[in-house]
């Protein structure tokens, strides 16, 4: 098990924080390594193997200032998510804009792009979830 001190400062993703270019391994040994996006501040809540061999689950709290646009993205597995504060809006790739707003949840599928602008006048804060193949980038431009 991993503790919050030692996965402080690892770059991630969500609504996708889609600079940080982080091996899932490292960030599950609380390595620092990629980029980090001006205008995103992320915080990981929880990390566990599984649900089944060669998969994580990490869950992650992403603040994302006002006027900050979340560059085009994938993941190597689903990412859930949910606004808590805030609103932005979210392009995935063969769905199509979705404008969200606190309460708002979102899905994701495996490999599909997305991206996050037109962030309103607050701050956006989102919670998600990733289920991810171990050992591949977080995320990687698309």
């Amino acid at each position: 098990m991993i503790t919050r001190r030692q996965f402080t400062g690892v770059a991630s993703c969500a609504i996708c924080a889609a600079a940080g270019l982080v091996p899932v391994e490292a960030a599950a040994q609380g390595a620092t390594a990629g980029t980090q996006t001006p205008g995103l501040k992320r915080k990981f809540l929880s990390h566990m193997e599984g649900p089944m061999p060669g998969y994580v689950t990490i869950i992650a709290e992403v603040e994302i200032e006002p006027g900050v646009t979340v560059a085009r993205h994938t993941h190597p597995g689903i990412e859930s998510g949910y606004v808590v504060a805030g609103g932005t809006d979210l392009y995935i790739q063969g769905k199509g804009s979705l404008s969200l707003k606190p309460g708002d949840g979102f899905q994701v599928p495996p490999e599909t792009p997305h991206a996050g602008n037109k962030n309103g006048p607050h701050k956006t804060v989102v919670v998600s979830t990733y289920v991810v193949q171990k050992g591949k980038p977080l995320a990687s431009p698309a």
